[in-house]
């Protein structure tokens, strides 16, 4: 018998951080009234806080399933998406058929070209909490319901190291390999001393054994990219992310077919048409998809499609309240293909008490959450801080 989907509720959270994402302000990086500030080295705003945009869905039984996307800035594009166009053509629907939903639903805009951007990650937290319903009314969680799981625990890299200076941000990679983590990832834009730098001083202190990766953020021309992987390569760079902007296919492609190190994208991908553009052309060696742009569905697609084409897939890290990482390490754990996981360590910790359930990160490794369905939910504490969009 179908439980029909009766509500659905969209909410913001945000949490102060006691420094901004990437680090504390460098000169001339000051926040607006709104909080935001922009970044010299990619020129892109970030909020000096957290805040993420979650979706809350009810059945008419009062089964219950959240999701979760970003909400960095401009939260109330991605609220308005969800309340004025998108409820309207879920009520009463099935929701043990998330992709069908999906499917509709991306659907209702193709007409517009609206293939990104604020409409699909609206369309990414409703998937997400589908998902958590479908899974809580199985009985079962969503890496089961995906294809099964086949792992208890998902390897781990540091990714970001806020500091000021050079020195600081090594010693606090060397904090974190203490603590039992052997992968690494700094970015490119707040490594003041340029690039090379950075992972020589990173390779000096954390040992030849490590893996170093580095994020540049889709700042570089080809040319530049190419340039700053080759200064890189000899310090045993493990891979190059995010080399060129996203638009330009032909320089990605470029950088790929010269670069000495693997290359890896997809972060800022929504579907997996964005794979399927690139593939033919661009030989990528690691794909990122982030569940808070794409929700499982696509997520999903994404992910065995890099699989049946050879790449290792090392999911972005979800930058939230506990909600789409959750949804992420339950993909990964069921995916051959995945051979780590970011760990955002900057996030994940200060925010451990967003959401109830047993997701844990230590010792190099993730441990995916138990459970029906997510197998997390927002605590009380986050809970209180939601409002209404």
């Amino acid at each position: 018998m179908i439980d029909p989907i009766a509500s659905v509720e969209a909410f913001s959270l945000t949490k102060p951080r006691e420094k901004p994402y990437l680090g504390n302000a460098r000169k001339g990086e000051v926040a607006n009234e709104k909080g935001y500030l922009v970044r010299s080295g990619n020129r892109t705003v970030y909020p000096v806080f957290d805040r993420s945009i979650l979706v809350r869905i009810e059945t008419e039984s009062g089964v219950t399933g959240w999701g979760e996307t970003y909400g960095l800035v401009a939260p109330g594009a991605v609220g308005e998406i969800i309340s004025d166009l998108l409820t309207g053509f879920i009520i009463g629907r099935d929701p043990t058929d998330p992709e069908a939903i999906y499917d509709d639903l991306y659907d209702l805009m193709r007409v517009r070209g609206y293939t990104g951007g604020f409409y699909v990650d609206a369309l990414a937290a409703i998937d997400i909490a589908l998902w958590d319903i479908a899974g809580h009314i199985a009985g079962k969680s969503v890496a089961n319901l995906v294809g099964g799981q086949i792992c208890d625990k998902v390897p781990a890299y540091v990714s970001g190291l806020p500091e000021e200076t050079l020195q600081k941000r090594v010693t606090l990679a060397k904090t974190w390999q203490d603590r039992g983590f052997a992968a690494f990832k700094f970015a490119s834009p707040v490594a003041d001393d340029g690039p090379e730098a950075e992972l020589k001083e990173l390779r000096r202190e954390l040992g030849d054994s490590a893996k170093i990766a580095a994020d540049m953020h889709w700042t570089h021309t080809p040319e530049e990219a190419l340039e700053l992987i080759r200064a890189m390569e000899p310090h045993g760079l493990w891979f190059a992310e995010a080399p060129v902007r996203t638009e330009d296919i032909g320089g990605l492609e470029a950088v790929c077919r010269h670069s000495p190190s693997p290359i890896a994208v997809g972060e800022e991908w929504r579907t997996h048409w964005d794979f399927l553009n690139r593939i033919g052309r661009c030989q990528i060696s690691i794909v990122q998809p982030e569940m808070g742009h794409k929700g499982i569905t696509n997520f999903t697609r994404i992910a065995r499609l890099a699989e049946q084409h050879g790449l290792n897939v090392m999911p972005h890290a979800t930058i939230g309240t506990g909600i789409f990482l959750a949804a992420s390490l339950q993909v990964s754990a069921a995916l051959n293909a995945v051979t780590c996981h970011e760990f955002q360590h900057s996030i994940f910790e200060p925010n451990r008490d967003l959401w109830v359930g047993d997701m844990d990160c230590k010792d190099g490794y993730y441990t995916p959450p138990g459970g029906p369905g997510l197998g997390v939910k927002p605590s009380e504490k986050a809970l209180g801080l939601l409002e209404p969009i």
